[in-house]
């Protein structure tokens, strides 16, 4: 039987990274995701301290073609035909619904008119047209406590071996957007994930991640 909540925490969203993977690596139990396999672990809750975009683990290791597609992902209104042309993080909280709502805005705009909000929380679904895919990042909740700017997020499930690092990177970017449109130091990312996994074809390159990243931290 599965712990309720495992607690990951760290200072860097790289850390979030390597440290996730390794547990997942280590104790993840064996799954099926329809014909591959997986680790998994259910019910992750991962506390990033110091998030920061630019993160030099990120940067060092992860795969830039992929981060640029999860920056355009996040960045950039359109159809993804890599996702049975669902729609992208970018039309879901910049635009929501095509009609020009930008949740993100809002956020900003609630937290300025009410700082102690409890409510500034904004969602990546959209169940009239979420037929063929459902966003992996499904809830931010912004809010300011310490006099900084937290954010916490609720994810359905994150690949990672190959993706969740540009997740990582991508919500860092917003919540800095929303810290300095607000005038408040960043503060943690909390993030509670489902379904945390890596797929069996990226354990070797994980392993090897992980490993040179040790490497360099002990010299």
């Amino acid at each position: 039987m599965s712990k309720v909540i495992i607690k990951i925490n760290c200072q860097t969203i790289g850390q979030a990274w390597l440290q996730t993977s390794k547990f997942l690596i280590e104790e993840g139990q064996m799954m099926k995701d329809d014909d591959k396999d997986i680790k998994e672990s259910i019910n992750l809750l991962i506390l990033i301290e110091k998030p920061n975009p630019e993160d030099e683990t990120i940067q060092r290791f992860a795969d830039p073609e992929w981060l640029k597609w999860m920056d355009s992902n996040f960045f950039k209104e359109k159809d993804i035909p890599e996702l049975g042309n669902a729609k992208s993080y970018a039309l879901r909280l910049f635009n929501y619904g095509g009609q020009g709502i930008n949740q993100i805005e809002k956020v900003i705009e609630k937290l300025k008119n009410k700082p102690e909000s409890k409510s500034a929380t904004i969602t990546t679904f959209m169940p009239l047209v979420d037929s063929s895919y459902i966003p992996c990042v499904s809830l931010l909740d912004f809010f300011i406590r310490d006099n900084m700017l937290k954010l916490n997020v609720y994810a359905r499930s994150l690949d990672f071996g190959k993706k969740a690092y540009g997740n990582l990177v991508a919500l860092a970017k917003i919540q800095k957007q929303v810290a300095l449109a607000l005038g408040q130091p960043i503060g943690e990312i909390t993030l509670f994930v489902k379904s945390a996994h890596i797929y069996k074809e990226e354990f070797n390159l994980m392993e090897t991640i992980i490993k040179k990243a040790d490497e360099l931290k002990n010299k």
